[in-house]
């Protein structure tokens, strides 16, 4: 059975809403290739992306226009396999990309139990709120940045109790903590 990893960019207060430009996925100013390493880490064990349609479109829109990108980003996305969970997008208009239109928690359930791999999941704010209120993650991985935005839509929506066990925490050096949760199931 895969894994279903969920991997969100985070602001101290728990927005994973990229408002207002908070979060570069390029890096910026600061040295982040500590980050870049273990994300490139976190790539190589994939064996599916699954995202919905915003997401979806707004990655197609920009990753494959990169043409000249060190990160290897660029690389993965156009030959990992692609999950968009999308009830309105019949041409993906990306290779490898598979259209799940179904029941967002069946396909992932399906999709869960034909993968024995990794299968990461990243943005798709309404997606993982589906995802976790149905107890289908198996992994969260939270890159926290030491920043506070006071508004914006959050990893875990008003109402939901997860029960989660830590199993790993790092720091990097500009400042941003990768915080590693396992649900407990109890």
């Amino acid at each position: 059975m895969g894994r279903v990893v969920v991997t969100e960019n985070s602001t101290l207060d728990g927005v994973v809403e990229a408002l207002d430009g908070w979060f570069d996925p390029q890096g910026g100013e600061e040295d982040t290739a500590d980050v870049l390493a273990v994300v490139q880490e976190h790539m190589a064990a994939q064996t599916g992306f699954l995202v919905g349609r915003r997401t979806f479109e707004e990655m197609r829109g920009f990753w494959p226009a990169q043409t000249d990108d060190p990160t290897g980003i660029t690389a993965h996305l156009d030959a990992v396999q692609k999950f968009v969970v999308s009830r309105t997008l019949s041409d993906p208009g990306w290779a490898n990309t598979r259209v799940l239109s179904g029941d967002p928690v069946e396909e992932v359930r399906a999709l869960r139990a034909s993968d024995d791999g990794e299968i990461g999941v990243t943005g798709s704010i309404t997606l993982c709120h589906a995802l976790i209120g149905a107890g289908l993650v198996d992994e969260y991985r939270l890159f926290v940045f030491p920043r506070v935005l006071g508004r914006g839509r959050r990893l875990f929506p008003d109402g939901v109790d997860v029960r989660l066990r830590r199993v790993a925490a790092r720091e990097f050096r500009a400042g941003t903590t990768l915080l590693t949760y396992r649900p407990t199931h109890g």
